[in-house]
């Protein structure tokens, strides 16, 4: 989830990050300074939910599950702070190869990274991360729409893109071929719809 840029002209760095001590949330994309808003309800809702089902899917298996706030290092270089311009938290992600976990946060593409969207921040992460996911190698992301109750789905082709989306709405089951065995109800994410009263229509008027 992004938040507001930050209007600077300067290209910031990793090193730059680890120098703020201001206890606010950032994301830096290609040297771009960005606040993390704080996420609702129904954002925490959804995403605690989908953490739990895929902890559980992977508990005593080799990929690991982890949610924000924790740094993702999208660089070919990353073992030079001053050499790293994208750094981003994902609400969700999962990460199968262990040489990418490190103290400091991930250091390289998860194999599937979840932001759960609002609506001020949807065109930043349906466009900006959806790219460097896509640069960075991510197998597949997923876009959640809590207030249109939709999941979006990209998968990396062989040519390196995402493919066209996949669109699944809150009545779906989402199988994830990546993780054979591993399906998503999407009616266990999002919350009941509160239910419509009926109204009934007044008996037809008697005349003469």
């Amino acid at each position: 989830m992004v938040g507001v840029k930050r209007k600077k002209p300067e290209k910031y760095s990793y090193a730059d990050y680890l120098t703020w001590d201001d206890d606010k949330r950032y994301e830096i994309i290609d040297g771009e300074v960005f606040d993390m808003t704080s996420p609702g309800v129904l954002h925490q809702s959804i995403s605690m939910e989908l953490a739990r089902i895929l902890a559980n899917f992977f508990e005593n298996k080799s990929c690991k599950v982890f949610a924000a706030p924790l740094d993702v290092l999208l660089a070919k270089n990353a073992s030079k702070a001053e050499e790293v311009f994208t750094v981003v938290q994902p609400d969700i992600m999962v990460v199968c190869d262990p040489k990418k976990i490190e103290e400091r946060g991930i250091v390289g593409a998860p194999d599937l990274v979840v932001e759960i969207i609002s609506p001020s921040t949807s065109s930043k992460d349906n466009i900006i991360k959806r790219r460097i996911y896509e640069q960075a190698g991510v197998k597949e992301f997923w876009l959640v729409h809590p207030v249109d109750r939709l999941i979006r789905v990209y998968k990396l082709g062989k040519d390196g893109l995402f493919g066209r989306e996949d669109i699944y709405d809150d009545q779906a089951q989402i199988e994830i071929a990546q993780f054979a065995g591993l399906s998503i109800d999407c009616r266990r994410l999002f919350p009941p719809l509160p239910k419509v009263r009926r109204v009934k229509s007044p008996p037809p008027a008697k005349y003469g």
